[in-house]
This record gives structure tokens, sequence and C-alpha cells, in this order.
């Protein structure tokens, strides 16, 4: 490298010269990588989820699912996770301006921001996260304070457990309209018997009261019912929390190796940038100039 900043014939790229006021932190590669893995990243998973890949689910087939599935959509998420960063890491790490320092002092400015790219993105997602759990919230109040003909589930009532209200509830008396307020005290009832303790004989007592004045069954038939749906319920519970310890250490995986990701790609656009090192854009024929027969 020359004194005028030039690689050979190619113009490298700008050089912060030390004691110049240029910033520790350049936040527009930062910003753009960070756009550019969440977009990447959100288009991947979307994808994912159209196809079926998905960690959890609201459709009450979740319970059934394989565990062959739940590796094969852990593993694509991590795998998104580890592109996406990659992806965005790279372009901040290629797109910034060098310096003229120790290798190893830019090698960790690279990563560093490389980094910020991860921070930016994760930040990003959180944010779309929220809001879309925001939106699906507001709309589910809207629906069930809406005049319907049709029972819908309280929003009290523990919505993992909705089917097992259903079956607890269950009439076969068809003019007997759904009580809103019985399926959740129900539901309320069914989850202090979910813990490690069973649940109070006064509070299965009265659950069994209430499913008796709800289906009009008599008490020993009630009773049976309640004890099934206990079981039932306790099955449910155990599947929804490996669900959520499954969701969340798929999670936490894949942001760490997305975090690993970024910085290591980061690290390469910088090497690429020092060194001019550019892929072709360019697409060239091989018959372009093949002799006419």
């Amino acid at each position: 490298m020359n004194e005028t900043g030039d690689v050979g014939s190619v113009p490298a790229a700008s050089l912060d010269r030390p004691g110049s006021p240029g910033p520790y932190i350049r936040w527009s590669p930062s910003f753009g990588g960070g756009l550019i893995a969440a977009a990447t990243f959100f288009v991947l998973i979307t994808f994912a989820a159209a196809i079926g890949l998905a960690v959890s689910s609201v459709s009450p087939t979740w319970r059934d699912t394989s565990v062959g599935l739940v590796v094969l959509s852990g593993a694509w998420v991590v795998l998104t996770a580890i592109g996406s960063f990659a992806l965005g890491g790279y372009i901040a790490g290629r797109t910034r301006s060098t310096w003229q320092a120790s290798p190893d002092e830019v090698h960790f400015r690279d990563g560093l921001h490389g980094l910020l790219v991860w921070s930016i993105a994760v930040i990003l997602g959180a944010g779309l996260a929220w809001g879309s759990a925001a939106t699906i919230a507001q709309a589910s109040k809207n629906t069930v304070a809406a005049p319907s003909t049709t029972a819908g589930a309280n929003t009290t009532e523990p919505s993992f457990l909705t089917f097992e209200l259903d079956r607890l509830l269950r009439s076969d008396n068809r003019q007997q309209a759904s009580n809103p307020e019985a399926r959740a005290e129900a539901g309320r009832i069914l989850e202090t018997g979910l813990g490690r303790r069973d649940m109070a004989k006064d509070d299965h007592d009265h659950l069994v009261q209430l499913v008796s004045a709800q289906t009009g069954l008599p008490p020993t038939d009630a009773d049976h019912r309640v004890a099934q749906i206990i079981s039932e319920s306790r099955t449910a519970a155990a599947k929804a929390r490996h669900s959520a310890v499954i969701l969340a250490f798929t999670v936490a995986a894949a942001l760490a190796a997305g975090a690993a990701a970024a910085w290591g790609s980061a690290v390469i656009g910088g090497r690429h940038r020092d060194e001019n090192i550019a892929p072709s854009m360019r697409f060239a024929w091989s018959w372009k100039h093949r002799p006419a027969a």
C-alpha cells in the first residue's frame, strides 16, 4: 500500500489517520447491516412457517408434533440466524472505512461492528414481535367483546386448556348456552392442580358441583369426568412447559450462534475491504467470442 492509499492500480478504502476526528464506531454500516440481517431473518422464518417448520404454534396440533419436526424446526431457526447475522456482519465490515492500526486492533473493531449489527437486528426483531403480539391480543379482545351467537372463550381462561375445558363442560343438552364465567372459574381451579401439589379437596368438590350444574351430570359421573380432565390437563401442561423450554433454548442458541457469526463475518468483510477483494458482479458467457463456423 502506498502513501496515497492505493493497492496496486486499484484504489483502496479510505483510511482514518491516527489522531483524526473520525469516530470509533461507524453507525451507518452498522444500521445498514442490522436492517439487512433483520429483514433476511424475517423472510426466512416466514418461509419456514409457510412450509410447516415452526417451533411453536397456536394450533392444538402442537401437542402431537413429532420429535423430528421439532429438531428440524430448531435447526432451521439456528441456521437462519447464523446466515442472516453473517450477511449483515459481512456487509458492515466490508462497507465500513478502515484505518492504519495494528492487525489486532483492526480485527477487534471489525468484530465490534459485527456485534453492533447483531444487537440492532435483535432489537428490531424484538420490537416487531412485541408489536405483532400486541396486535393479535387487541384483535382477540375485540373478537371476544363483540356480540356473537356462538360461545367464545373468556380472556381469563387458560388458553392451553381450552380443549380440556370443552370436554369438562360438554353437555348433551344443545339448548344450554355456554357460561364464560363458569369456564374461566373451572380453568382457574384446574390450574391449581397442575403443580407439584394435588388440588385441594374443597376446590375439587366445588369443581365437581360446577360441572354437575353446567352439564346436568350426576355427581358421581361429574366426579369421574373431573378426575379424567385433571389427568389430561397435567399432560397438556407438561407438554406446554416442554414446548416453552424448547422454544426458549432454540432462540437463545440461535442468538448466540448469530452473535458469533456476525463477529466472524464482520472480520472477514474487513479483511476483504483492506485487501480490496470483492466478488465479481459481472456475468460473461464462455461462448461470447466463439468464432463462427
